[in-house]
């Protein structure tokens, strides 16, 4: 089973961790399922960007983002090369790792 590598974040992530997770499963899904609250305000429909992270290692593994997500990812906050919406990233084989954003831009959070 491939691993996610996630970067530490002061928030979402405070110190690295490394997930398993099924081959096909949604990125967003599989943290929420770890514990790891990550934003998702439309509910993991790829409407409101707010699920955005970094693809630092691994990216080519991926699909690539489709023209929904793409859109979705110009709202985005701090913006990259690198950048996915977490809703829409499907895992393969491959390990990954991914740094969440400083913000986001959900103005309030649900805990």
């Amino acid at each position: 089973m491939p691993i996610i590598h996630l970067l530490p974040h002061p928030d979402l992530c405070p110190e690295a961790r490394s997930l398993e997770v099924k081959r096909g499963a949604s990125l967003c899904a599989a943290l929420l399922k770890h514990g790891v609250a990550i934003e998702h305000a439309c509910e993991m429909v790829a409407a409101c960007s707010t699920c955005h992270v970094y693809v630092r290692e691994g990216a080519s593994s991926l699909a690539e983002p489709d023209d929904e997500e793409n859109d979705q990812l110009d709202n985005a906050w701090g913006l990259q090369p690198s950048s996915r919406l977490a809703c829409c990233v499907k895992v393969k084989d491959v390990d990954i790792t991914i740094e969440f954003p400083k913000h986001t831009r959900n103005h309030a959070r649900e805990h």
